[in-house]
């Protein structure tokens, strides 16, 4: 059978890899709806981005006239590594040390069955 997929990417997120993936295991396989609403009650700051590439998802759905967008579920989505800014922090002595500030892309795939086919 046929399905729905709509895409949003987030890229260069400000946040590291690693704290991004403790937030986007918890809504991966829920249905549009419920993941946001766990989104919302998640602390983190990863979770706003999260939130957000989900929103844009949704909107490429209902941009392309999807006929139930909010019955979409999480199908697919990660997150991948992106570039790492390199700061100098500097130390007694003239010494200085290098500050990596890690940058993060989150991809989203929302799916759901293909209605009238």
């Amino acid at each position: 059978m046929l399905e729905r997929e709509y895409r949003a990417k987030y890229r260069f997120a400000r946040v590291s890899p690693r704290k991004a993936r403790l937030v986007v295991d918890v809504v991966r396989g829920k249905q549009v709806d419920e993941a946001l609403a766990i989104l919302k009650s998640m602390p983190h700051r990863a979770a706003r981005m999260t939130e957000k590439v989900i929103q844009s998802a949704l909107a490429n759905a209902v941009d392309l006239q999807d006929p139930a967008p909010r019955k979409l579920t999480v199908q697919e989505i990660w997150v991948d590594e992106g570039p790492r800014l390199k700061r100098l922090r500097p130390l007694s002595r003239g010494m200085a040390t290098v500050i990596q500030r890690r940058t993060c892309h989150i991809t989203v795939i929302l799916s759901g069955e293909a209605i009238g086919v």
